[in-house]
């Protein structure tokens, strides 16, 4: 088991880029598949959860290579796909498994999705309750986890009302509806990210209704495309977070995502205090990229709850992990969810906070940071059980720690940010 030792720092600066998007690259990846023609992604996301994806289309017989940050894909069209000749893995990815059930839900052949004991842990029920409206076979465990065996079957549209808002669930949904009959609605109590449908209008796809109650049409022409995938955001946020933790930071986060559904970290820690300040902000490929500039500043604190959980429910590691250097400390509520990461999010960054010395109650839907006034945090050992968001979180509050803080299993930070602790190495000053 690999460990990284992270020793107290004193500013973070200069430029910093970011690989692609996660939730851009799987997408793009599997529309690229079903259109005809080859298409091009390029700043394809390093994250060994969008190679997941890559491996599973390649199983599908769909022509791939790579060239380090360029993937070239050959669709094979909606009805090119072929019987893969043993399980699909998709690792550690909850998107790559959702995602792609619902897109093999509507093939005229049998599969099978599968994926490490941490995914297979996770729960599937909430996209196959409306897969199976939709007409599909799948076959799960009797508590409806992985392996998903699934029997191609001629689906129907639907409209569908998510009962938790989830942009796993709306885009497996929205995939399936690639290949129904008529016209799929998924409706949500707050809207979610949108990038599943802004991927499916950029490939050729017919899609209406607002935010919140997106349509597709089913059987579209899907058309290749040459694409770029912005920074991601989401990676963006740990050094948002060290910046924010050590005085006199001054970084540029160059060329992120700035999709309205996925700021809404930004504005959280805008109304914090934080210094944060957009530039170059440009549409492209249907999606809003630009600069973000961070300096050092004091933080009040904050809550988390209601709708503001979906909108932020990646980048809540890191929020939590910034409690004790703010002034009044962070508290989140209604977020279940994070509790079917992963790993149990809620318990992990409890436990590892409390073992920095931090000051955390933990309640069944969140947890409460406490700020300055409970005291520094001190090195310790940490265990980010496996998860890669809590693993830079951690190691991200252990910069403003007094003493070095050894953060276990440090190499599933790869899972969605294979080259974090290099990147954080060259923009600090220790």
């Amino acid at each position: 088991m690999a460990k990284k030792t992270i020793s107290p720092g004193k500013k973070i600066e200069g430029v910093v880029e970011f690989p692609g998007d996660k939730s851009i690259s799987h997408r793009y990846a599997i529309l690229a598949a079903l259109a005809e023609g080859a298409s091009e992604l390029h700043n394809y996301a390093s994250a060994a959860d969008c190679q997941s994806t890559l491996d599973c289309l390649k199983r599908l017989n769909v022509k791939i290579e790579r060239d380090k940050h360029v993937v070239r894909i050959t669709g094979a069209g909606l009805d090119g796909l072929k019987a893969p000749r043993r399980a699909l893995d998709a690792g550690n990815s909850g998107t790559t498994i959702r995602m792609m059930a619902g897109t093999l839900a509507g093939q005229a052949f049998a599969s099978e999705l599968t994926g490490d004991s941490s995914l297979r842990r996770r729960p599937m029920r909430r996209i196959l309750t409306p897969l199976a409206q939709m007409g599909a076979e799948i076959r799960s465990t009797d508590d409806g986890r992985a392996p998903l065996k699934i029997s191609g079957a001629k689906l129907h549209a639907i409209d569908y009302t998510v009962p938790v808002p989830s942009a796993q669930v709306k885009s497996a949904v929205l995939l399936a509806g690639v290949y129904a009959d008529g016209v799929t609605t998924v409706r949500e109590s707050y809207a979610t990210r949108d990038h599943t449908e802004i991927a499916l209008r950029e490939f050729g796809a017919h899609i209406s209704g607002g935010r919140g109650a997106p349509s597709v049409h089913g059987r579209p022409h899907l058309i290749a495309r040459s694409l770029l995938i912005p920074g991601d955001l989401s990676a963006a946020v740990f050094f948002l977070g060290a910046a924010l933790i050590l005085p006199d930071s001054n970084v540029l986060l160059h060329n992120v995502g700035l999709n309205p559904t996925r700021t809404r970290i930004l504005d959280f820690l805008i109304s914090m205090g934080a210094s944060i300040h957009l530039a170059s902000v440009q549409l492209r490929d249907g999606e809003l990229t630009g600069d973000v500039a961070v300096r050092h500043a004091k933080l009040e604190g904050g809550k988390i709850s209601g709708a503001e959980v979906a909108e932020m429910i990646d980048e809540l590691p890191m929020v939590a992990a910034l409690g004790p250097f703010t002034e009044n400390g962070i508290e989140i509520r209604d977020a279940q969810e994070l509790r079917v990461k992963e790993s149990d999010r809620i318990a992990a960054l409890t436990e590892g906070l409390r073992r920095m010395g931090a000051q955390v109650e933990e309640f069944p839907d969140g947890m409460c940071v406490a700020g300055r006034s409970a005291g520094r945090l001190r090195g310790a050992t940490v265990d980010p059980q496996g998860d890669h968001r809590i693993a830079m979180a951690l190691a991200v509050a252990g910069l403003g720690a007094d003493g070095a803080t050894t953060i276990l299993d440090s190499e599933c930070a790869g899972v969605s940010f294979p080259e974090f602790f290099e990147t954080l190495d060259r923009a600090l000053e220790r």
